[in-house]
């Protein structure tokens, strides 16, 4: 009898750790699906050095002509002196490419935006269906490029859990913005977002949400909560973030589909 508990123990231990290596494995297969879809969102003048300025994360979407990123990442003002213009950057192997962009629709409400850019299709993600339940405890993953002018810009890729899923209502950037919209969204009440365990960086915001055994997006990555500068949260991490619902995203993409189209 001893020998047959032994026997089964040592088959269970077996067991976890299998279950722990195929779980791992399947985001290491996912990542290479995840990674040619994301962008460098950020603004291109001639006039300047650098030329180029990051301001978020971005990822292609819908033919992989259009490029799904937070609104508040675009939302700065363009130096029309400085003849400066939205851009993207796309690694190939270890160059990056610039391509030259323009915003065609938002969601303030939601702080989405969708940008079409020029240049041949990216590899476009595939966004999960609304039926597709997203639980709290759910494993996934998210993919950006976490303070990208100190870190450099290669994709990287965090994992963690949906930790809640909890009514909010984003606030305006500034008091000037509370303007008759922004009081009759905050009177409107909030809607559902998904807060997560894992921690983000200033650079994130823009960046897909996705499963980790589809790759399929279930949200876009959006607040994070920062002490300090850009650098010292390196340091000191809140390891708290949250992420707009994928739903609204699919929902802006369906409303606009034909300013979208080639």
């Amino acid at each position: 009898m001893a020998l047959m508990r032994y026997f089964w123990t040592f088959a269970c231990l077996l067991g976890l750790i299998g279950h722990k290596q195929i779980a791992h494995a399947d985001l290491v297969d996912t990542i290479p699906t995840i990674k040619p879809a994301i962008v460098v969102v950020g603004t291109f003048s001639p006039l300047r050095n650098p030329q180029f300025q990051m301001r978020g994360t971005g990822f292609a979407v819908g033919d992989g002509s259009v490029i799904a990123t937070n609104e508040h990442v675009i939302a700065a003002p363009l130096d029309l002196a400085q003849q400066e213009t939205l851009a993207i950057l796309v690694r190939r192997g270890t160059l990056l490419e610039r391509r030259m962009a323009r915003l065609h629709v938002t969601d303030e409400d939601h702080d989405l935006a969708l940008l079409k850019i020029t240049g041949s299709a990216l590899p476009a993600l595939k966004i999960a269906s609304p039926d597709q339940a997203v639980r709290e405890g759910q494993a996934i993953a998210f993919t950006g490029f976490p303070l990208g002018g100190v870190l450099g810009f290669s994709p990287v890729t965090h994992r963690g859990v949906i930790s809640s899923i909890t009514p909010i209502v984003l606030p305006a950037n500034h008091a000037v913005q509370l303007n008759e919209k922004s009081i009759r969204r905050l009177r409107s009440g909030a809607f559902a977002i998904y807060q997560l365990d894992a921690t983000a960086y200033p650079g994130n915001s823009g960046g897909p949400l996705f499963n980790i055994d589809t790759g399929e997006v279930l949200g876009i990555l959006n607040m994070v909560f920062v002490k300090g500068t850009k650098e010292s949260a390196l340091e000191k991490p809140s390891g708290i973030s949250y992420a707009i619902p994928a739903i609204y995203l699919q929902g802006l993409l369906s409303r606009h589909a034909d300013k979208l189209a080639p």
